[in-house]
């Protein structure tokens, strides 16, 4: 690997394709926790499925002890990230028990040779709360949104655009402390990906980059702060939170979203934007 001006990593293709195997063990193991999530499961079982879809697949989780310090302490203690109802963002794993009608945003990532996966959905439980549906379908909308705006030489600030242009004129609150990140050999990387911005802005997208896009609104304010745990984002009114994300690179033929199971061919079809995997 090389890294390019701002300590942007630029993988070569045979890593872009590691990277795509850890995508497809992620979008496994979000499905199958997704499927579990029902009234009555904790949210301790749940990261119980996540791990276990890890483990058959060879994987390690990139979540699990995330943010350790020196002494092993003080990191996040969950595979998944799971995030109920006001909770934003890194809601973590434990006895809380999930009830009719909560909304779940679910966010994980696995590594596979080095190389790191990582993505985001969110579920009802059971029954949508009232305004989660339309909230959620506008955070995945922006999210394809901004997936649609990525193209060779064009600029980080024209994703954030395209996101937040999505969302204008719905009402929803837009996280901004909360933003899209670089990924390869470590899950956080330059550059940051905001979800608002203006085109022609921040760097330029190269072949070899891969990011990660992903919007956080919710139904009132964006205002938020983090609980005594340190981990959990929630947002100051009690509004509802949702999360979507995907990991993407963008090749010389068109985008690829290497954490959906198609590569994002069916959506990138539908939006009119070219699909542009490298070999499988």
């Amino acid at each position: 690997m090389i890294f390019a001006n701002r300590g942007i990593e630029v993988k070569t293709p045979d890593q872009l394709r590691t990277m795509r195997r850890a995508g497809l063990v992620v979008a496994q193991m979000l499905a199958a926790t997704a499927a579990e999530a029902r009234p009555g499961i904790t949210t301790a079982e749940l990261d119980s499925v996540a791990a276990e879809v890890l483990a058959a697949n060879g994987a390690t989780s990139n979540f699990l002890n995330y943010g350790d310090d020196a002494n092993g302490e003080g990191g996040f203690r969950g595979v998944v990230c799971l995030s109920v109802n006001d909770e934003i963002v890194h809601g973590v794993p434990g006895e809380r028990v999930l009830a009719e009608g909560d909304l779940l945003s679910i966010d994980g990532g696995a590594i596979i040779d080095g190389w790191h996966g990582d993505s985001a959905l969110t579920v009802p439980v059971g029954a949508w709360p009232s305004g989660g549906e339309a909230l959620s379908d506008a955070c995945r909308d922006s999210l394809w949104a901004g997936i649609a705006a990525a193209r060779l030489g064009e600029r980080i600030g024209g994703i954030s655009a395209a996101i937040e242009a999505s969302l204008a004129g719905t009402g929803y609150g837009i996280v901004e402390e909360y933003v899209g990140h670089g990924i390869g050999s470590a899950m956080h990387q330059p550059p940051d990906v905001p979800n608002q911005g203006r085109p022609n802005r921040g760097p330029k997208l190269t072949a070899g980059m891969a990011l990660c896009i992903e919007p956080m609104i919710t139904l009132g304010s964006p205002a938020n702060a983090v609980l005594d745990d340190d981990w959990t984002v929630v947002t100051t009114d009690g509004s509802l939170a949702c999360h979507w994300e995907h990991m993407i690179t963008v090749t010389q033929h068109g985008v690829w979203v290497m954490t959906a199971e198609d590569g994002g061919e069916e959506m990138l079809n539908s939006l009119g934007v070219p699909f542009g995997p490298l070999s499988d």
